[in-house]
C-alpha cells in the first residue's frame, strides 16, 4: 500500500493521475500547505525539502522496509518503474521520457508557478508589472515549447504515453489564469484535449484531501501565524547535535 501524503495542486494531481492509471491502491494523508502541515517534523523525516508531494511505500517490489520517496518527478520514476508501467525498459526511449520529466521539474512547474504567484499578488506588494510581463511571456514560451514537440508526435517521448505526458498535463490545465489562449497552439491543444478525456486523467484531477478552507473564517491570528510560516522563507537550521 502506498501513503500518498498529498494536497490538490498541480505537483499532487501529478501523482494521482499516475495512480490512478496503474490502479495501484494508496491512501491520502492530506498535507495541507496553506495550514503549514509541510513543515511538521514527521513529514520533514520523509521530506526534506519540506514540499509536497511524498510518498511511503509499504510493500516495496523487492521487499524489505517500506520506501519513502519525496520530489513529485522521482515519486514518478519510481511508481511506475514499480509497475512496469508508463515508463519504457529500453534505454533510448527511457531517456526520451527522463528528458521531459526534467524539463518539466525544471522548467515549466517553476515558472508556471512564479507566473501564478505574480498574478495572484497584484499590487499587494507594489509594482509588479515586470514580474507578470517576465513570467506571461515565459509561459508563453513553455507553452510554445510542448507545442514544437508534439508537432510530429502523438505524445512527449513519442508515439507512446509514459510519465512525461502526466507530469507535465497538470500544470496545463489553467492556461487561462495563466493568461494563456491554447489556441495559438493546435499540436499542444489536440495532446491537451487527449489527456482532457482520459478516464484516469479525469479521475487523478478530482481527488481531493478534505474539505476546503475559507479563509474568510480564519482567525486573525491565524492568519498572522501561517504568513509567517509560509512567506519568505530561509533557511531551516540544522538540528542541535
Amino acid at each position: 500500500m502506498i501513503d500518498l501524503y498529498y494536497w490538490p495542486t498541480p505537483n499532487g494531481k501529478k501523482v494521482t493521475i499516475l495512480l490512478a492509471e496503474l490502479g495501484m491502491p494508496y491512501t491520502v494523508i492530506p498535507c495541507n500547505i496553506g495550514k503549514g502541515d509541510q513543515f511538521n517534523p514527521d513529514f520533514l523525516e520523509i521530506s526534506p525539502n519540506n514540499r509536497m508531494p511524498a510518498i511511503i511505500d509499504h510493500a516495496p517490489a523487492k521487499s524489505g522496509p517500506p520506501i519513502s520517496v519525496f520530489e513529485s518527478g522521482a515519486i514518478m520514476m519510481y511508481l511506475a518503474e514499480k509497475a512496469g508501467r508508463f515508463y519504457p525498459h529500453d534505454i533510448r526511449r527511457r531517456y526520451e521520457v527522463n528528458q521531459w520529466v526534467m524539463w518539466q521539474m525544471a522548467n515549466q512547474g517553476p515558472k508556471l508557478g512564479e507566473c501564478g504567484h505574480f498574478l495572484r499578488l497584484g499590487d499587494k506588494q507594489g509594482d509588479q508589472s515586470y514580474a507578470v510581463r517576465r513570467f506571461t511571456n515565459e509561459a508563453n514560451r513553455l507553452y510554445g515549447v510542448l507545442n514544437n514537440r508534439l508537432y510530429d508526435r502523438r505524445y512527449l517521448a513519442g508515439d507512446e504515453y509514459t510519465i512525461a505526458d502526466m507530469i507535465s498535463y497538470p500544470w496545463t490545465v489553467n492556461w487561462k489564469g495563466q493568461q494563456q489562449d491554447i489556441n495559438e497552439f493546435k499540436y499542444f491543444r489536440r495532446w491537451f484535449e487527449e489527456l482532457s478525456a482520459r478516464p484516469a486523467v479525469q479521475q487523478g484531477l478530482a481527488v481531493t484531501a478534505g474539505p476546503t478552507e475559507d479563509a474568510e473564517t480564519l482567525s486573525p491570528e491565524e492568519r498572522e501565524r501561517r504568513a509567517k510560516l509560509l512567506f519568505n522563507q530561509r533557511a531551516r537550521p540544522a538540528p542541535a547535535a
